[in-house]
Order: C-alpha cells, then sequence, then structure tokens
C-alpha cells in the first residue's frame, strides 16, 4: 500500500484516534476503514442522505446491512435491545460505548426504514439453529 500524509486538524486527528482505540485499531487502519465506507457508501448510493450516523456495509451473506457509521454495530442490534429487551437509550449508548445522539438516529431510521430492519430481523430469528 502507498503511503500518504494526511494533514487532519488536530481536533478531527484526536477524535478519529479516540475511535480507533475503541475499535481497537490503528488510526492509520481507521483512516482506510472510514474512506472505504464512505467511497463504498458513495458507489451504491444505499445511504438516506436523512441519516448521517448511518451507512449500508455487505454483511456477510453479501447484503447490504445498516450499521451505525464508524462502527460495525448493525441497526438491528440496537433496535432488538431497544424494543425486546426494553434498554432505554442511555442504558444502549453506554453498554455499546455509543452516544445517546447515535441511538436516537438509529432509532428514528428504523422508524423510516421499519419494514426492511424488521425483515432482516425476522429472517435472522428464522435462520438461527433451534437446540435440541
Amino acid at each position: 500500500m502507498a503511503q500518504k500524509a494526511l494533514n487532519l486538524p488536530p481536533q478531527l486527528k484526536e477524535e478519529a484516534k479516540r475511535l480507533a482505540d475503541r475499535q481497537g485499531i490503528s488510526l492509520d487502519q481507521f483512516v482506510v476503514w472510514a474512506v472505504a465506507e464512505k467511497v463504498g457508501g458513495l458507489k451504491q448510493a444505499l445511504d438516506d442522505p436523512r441519516f448521517p450516523l448511518i451507512s449500508y456495509r455487505r454483511g456477510a451473506a453479501g447484503w447490504p446491512v445498516p450499521v451505525i457509521r464508524g462502527t460495525g454495530i448493525r441497526v438491528q442490534t440496537i433496535v432488538v435491545a431497544h424494543r425486546s429487551w426494553n434498554m432505554g437509550i442511555a442504558e444502549i449508548a453506554a453498554d455499546y460505548e455509543l452516544t445517546e445522539e447515535q441511538i436516537r438516529e438509529v432509532l428514528s431510521f428504523y422508524e423510516a426504514h421499519k419494514g426492511e430492519i424488521e425483515a432482516s430481523i425476522a429472517d435472522e430469528q428464522h435462520s438461527e439453529p433451534v437446540n435440541a
């Protein structure tokens, strides 16, 4: 991979470093991941501009899955925590090391894309193995 020096504003670099540390990756890996995510989103044109904290990423099956931007946390994970486990916004934010703003946006995204998210949840529940 070619080396390229980036001159990030100090505050942006500090925030990116903090987020990279939370993900357990280097700042360089985080920058590559962020650029790849953005390029992929623009190429796919799947991201809903009303929800800038949510992006689509290809899941294990190759299908696009909405996630909280900059994390691997799926929207449906947060929705299940909120609806099925009756967790509040602050509790979810603390448990998943997210901001309350991110959780509120996930829940708003869910309301706007309910059919898609419900289908994903149902599909995952249907494909889980049953213990014998």
